[in-house]
């Protein structure tokens, strides 16, 4: 266990020293959505069904991969999703967009990603507040008519259609339970109870009671192939690097699914981990004894501008039961039936049903037996 998750995992008298601010913190969030509730603080509605998807702890859980499943969904049923996120490094507060030649020292890697993998088809775009945001990417990209937010359960100005929590079965899921800065909460357990869906990630040797949370949805994180950050064009089964000295490196936040992958594919390599914000530069990559260096994607696209042939990326796939896509397509029919903005979405309802037991049918077939592991 890492040290910054024994101090999450703990109670010390440091935390009973904080625990008065997390008191303070959540009564403040409460009073912050009463506020809204009662119409003191405006809201803003856009045209569009918003889909928020976060986590209730500081960790992310994994949302970025069910980020990039979403979009496929949605974008195989013929709507245009764009994509709402938090603040580049340098400039958190102003709207501003992504594309793959941002530059990957002041853009976060997660940001960075999922412009790079929707080039041209889904509009990235980056600020301080996800509702000032989401209007300058409408402005900007009016042909958007789904936006998937990113930091919304603890935004309320920002009204949404339906809202999917991601939680992380682990050995340090929700920490010592409590709200920062004694804890690693940033909303109460209790939040999972009033979203519309939960995905957890992780395995199922955890238990967690989770018969008040809202429908969960299990979620595995995969990676098979990889590439070249100077071919980035050229797959390779991730098989090609055994038998090669290998270093492997993954910022905090990825370093858990990243090197169980590697063990499952049995890589032997040097394994390192960095802080989350750790901002790779050329000299990183000096001193390593290594025929080849295997990163997760999204760590690796902040090395491009130094790439070289011995530098590999993973992409991250999620592996998600069929129910979750039933769920979210009908919960948006039921909210705009009555609205032409999702008439492509409407049009495709007669394939929906097929595809989805399709999907269910290969998920439970085939990939169910992967929890367990």
């Amino acid at each position: 266990m890492k040290l910054s998750e024994l101090y999450w995992h703990r109670i010390t008298p440091l935390h009973i020293l904080l625990w008065p601010l997390s008191l303070l913190f959540g009564l403040f969030m409460r009073i912050r959505k009463l506020c809204y509730w009662l119409d003191f603080f405006p809201t803003v509605k856009l045209p569009v069904p918003v889909i928020v998807v976060d986590s209730i702890t500081t960790k992310d859980g994994g949302k970025t991969p069910l980020i990039l499943w979403l979009v496929d969904m949605l974008q195989t049923r013929g709507l245009r999703p764009g994509i709402v996120t938090r603040g580049n490094l340098d400039n958190p507060g102003n709207p501003e967009a992504v594309t793959k030649n941002s530059d990957p020292t002041t853009v976060r890697g997660k940001a960075l990603l999922m412009a790079q993998r929707f080039e041209n088809i889904c509009p990235v775009w980056v600020g301080g507040d996800p509702a000032d945001v989401a209007q300058a990417l409408l402005k900007a990209s009016p042909e958007c008519n789904v936006i998937i937010c990113t930091t919304g359960l603890q935004h309320p100005r920002l009204e949404r259609d339906f809202e999917i929590a991601v939680a992380d079965f682990s050995e340090s899921s929700f920490g010592n339970g409590l709200l920062l800065p004694a804890g690693p909460l940033r909303t109460s357990i209790r939040r999972l109870h009033n979203v519309d869906a939960v995905v957890i990630n992780g395995s199922q040797k955890y238990h967690y009671d989770t018969r008040e949370w809202a429908p969960t949805y299990f979620m595995k994180l995969v990676g098979e192939t990889i590439y070249n950050l100077s071919k980035p064009d050229t797959r390779h089964p991730i098989t090609i690097l055994k038998n090669r000295k290998l270093y492997a490196i993954a910022s905090y936040e990825n370093s858990q699914w990243f090197f169980d992958q590697l063990l499952q594919t049995g890589l032997q390599s040097d394994l390192h981990t960095v802080a989350e914000d750790h901002r790779f530069v050329e000299q990183d990559f000096y001193d390593l004894h290594a025929e080849a260096v295997i990163m997760p994607e999204e760590d690796a696209l902040q090395c491009q501008a130094f790439a070289r042939d011995r530098i590999w990326a993973l992409p991250v796939e999620a592996w998600i039961s069929g129910e979750l896509q039933a769920l979210v397509l009908n919960q948006l029919r039921t909210k705009f039936a009555d609205s032409d903005v999702l008439n492509e979405l409407f049009a495709c309802s007669a394939n929906d049903s097929y595809a989805i037991k399709k999907k269910k049918i290969y998920w439970y077939a085939i990939r169910l037996s992967d929890f367990s592991h």
